[in-house]
């Protein structure tokens, strides 16, 4: 979180900082913000992160933590996560060939950047529900 002394630039109400200041257009196809949450904001991909967190696993065990995910999306989200270098994919010369999954080195710096969402997100749950609640009342 920033504090104040990193406070650059104030508009009205909108404060930002200077990391907003420095962020490209999210339209343009350069911005690395929007690029790289394109992967982290599909329904699974975080959740698999964090799963890794832990250590290597195989699919089906994977499967049985990530709670709701059908066997497809799991084999798409590991796809996608590991094209981003973020997850490396093992095969082991057993028989069946069983494979394993394991955060790469960049994947383990996300999967740090992501605890404090995750800590807000248990913190939140209930306040964020309420809203939701009074939203849907209105």
């Amino acid at each position: 979180m920033l504090d104040r002394s990193e406070i650059s630039l104030v508009r009205g109400d909108e404060i930002a900082s200077p990391l907003q200041a420095s962020i490209p257009d999210s339209w343009e196809g350069t911005c690395p913000v929007r690029d790289v949450l394109d992967r982290l904001g599909d329904a699974w991909s975080v959740l698999v992160v964090l799963q890794l967190e832990g250590g290597p696993s195989r699919f089906n065990a994977l499967k049985r933590r990530v709670t709701g995910i059908s066997q497809r999306m799991l084999t798409v989200t590991l796809r996608h996560l590991e094209r981003d270098g973020l997850v490396t994919r093992e095969v082991f010369p057993t028989n069946p060939p069983s494979v394993e999954y394991t955060l790469t080195p960049l994947g383990f710096l996300l999967s740090k950047a992501l605890q404090p969402l995750t800590a807000w997100a248990f913190d939140h749950q209930g306040t964020v529900n309420k809203a939701r609640q009074v939203f849907d009342l209105r």
